[in-house]
């Protein structure tokens, strides 16, 4: 359901700055790694299945390319990442001992160790004895409170293992902790890696260079964490396709019946305003016209396609419908580039997928270029065995969304 004018799109000039701004910063191949020390920051924070094994190891395997190039270059190499929410704590349950396996088994011709810290006495003797071509993987940075304090002697004393410093943390950059902005501070040589940069050449040409008409799909649960994108995209994106649970907020600012959906009552004036804004610059928005309903989402019973006029009180929308489906990739077959954030539904259960996956199928069988924004729709991709197929999958659901509010991404502003 269009809510916005048939127009032209009037472009609105904007400060792109902080989109482009990291083509100023050095790349790994700018700088002379050659039998050097290098410290590595990598964001291997990653799901584990019941059994405790890694479930997912695309984040991994995404940095492969660089540490295959440090390798090559001869150098020693030091991997530091996060794991989980210890806040500051040690905690059993997150050290980065499934890791330090996982990287043997991904680089079996390497020597690679794993110590119980991250800073310390026995971490510096392990990092000064650590040869050519060798992998240290230091503790789980954030059992340290400073971590997320970005203290300047927490980072000082993890800089001291190194000569160099590549940030290859894409899914932290709008972090500013220790390990991703203040160890900058302290190494003069530092540049990104292979998987940074490549995630910011694609996010930032999306949006600061799209080829168009270009479309973005705007979906998820937390309406307050993605206006700010709605709001960016606004002449910039030709189209914006709306779903997930803030496509209720709208439905509701339009003055529709939502049932017991999940909404929320303190945007609905913003969302008025961005549907009158883009009415202004013809950024046309789209809302769904059905959506997939229940009354209880636990036990899954009734389920029915209801149109989005016609929800009674006691309904919750838990997809969109096959109406909705079907405008939006009528919009979607128009497009030549597309930009996705949020899932149009409640993908991981079979009976509120379909919204998502049809999307996203008709993306890959008409090869139309297309930025996934990490996090759930990451995910969705993932279950759906897509991700091979698009154009790019991003690590960070996070960090993408700051770089579509056209946020600086702390840990480039400190490169």
């Amino acid at each position: 359901m269009l809510i916005t004018e048939k127009k032209s799109l009037k472009i609105q000039e904007r400060d792109m700055t902080n989109i482009l701004k990291f083509k100023e910063k050095n790349e790994i191949t700018d700088l002379n790694v050659r039998n050097k020390r290098v410290l590595v920051r990598v964001d291997y924070n990653l799901p584990l299945d019941s059994d405790g094994n890694i479930a997912d190891d695309r984040r991994i395997r995404y940095t492969l390319p660089t540490i295959y190039y440090l390798l090559n270059e001869n150098c020693k190499i030091i991997l530091m990442s996060h794991w989980g929410r210890p806040k500051g704590k040690i905690v059993e349950e997150l050290r980065l001992d499934p890791i330090a396996r996982r990287l043997r088994e991904l680089l079996p011709l390497y020597r690679i160790y794993k110590v119980d810290d991250c800073i310390g006495n026995e971490v510096k003797a392990m990092a000064n004895k650590l040869n050519q071509q060798q992998i240290l993987l230091l503790e789980n940075t954030r059992f340290h409170p400073e971590e997320q304090k970005n203290d300047d002697d927490f980072a000082k004393e993890l800089a001291n293992y190194a000569d160099v410093f590549i940030n290859e943390a894409f899914a932290t950059a709008h972090r500013e902790h220790a390990s991703t902005c203040g160890v900058a501070k302290f190494i003069e040589e530092k540049a990104i890696g292979f998987l940074m940069a490549k995630e910011l050449k694609f996010l930032s040409h999306t949006i600061a260079e799209p080829n168009r008409p270009m479309t973005a799909i705007i979906g998820g649960a937390k309406i307050e964490d993605k206006l700010p994108a709605i709001k960016n995209l606004i002449g910039l994106a030709d189209n914006i396709l709306i779903g997930g649970s803030i496509a209720f907020t709208f439905l509701l600012a339009q003055g529709y019946e939502v049932g017991m959906s999940q909404k929320d009552l303190a945007y609905i004036d913003t969302v008025k305003e961005y549907v009158q804004l883009a009415n202004e610059v013809g950024t046309k928005i789209y809302i769904p016209s059905d959506v997939v309903a229940t009354e209880d989402l636990r036990r899954i019973i009734p389920v029915e396609i209801v149109s989005t006029k016609e929800m009674n009180k006691r309904q919750i929308g838990a997809d969109i419908g096959p109406e909705t489906i079907k405008e939006y990739t009528e919009v979607l077959g128009n497009s030549k580039e597309v930009l996705w954030t949020g899932p149009m539904g409640i993908f991981e259960q079979k009976e509120f997928e379909k919204g998502t996956k049809e999307l996203a199928q008709f993306l890959v069988e008409n090869n139309i270029t297309t930025f996934v924004g990490g996090g759930d729709s990451a995910a969705a991709f993932e279950k759906f065995d897509f991700e091979k197929d698009i154009s790019f999958v991003s690590t960070g659901g996070g960090a993408s969304l700051a770089v579509m509010k056209g946020e600086l991404l702390p840990a480039i502003d400190y490169l």
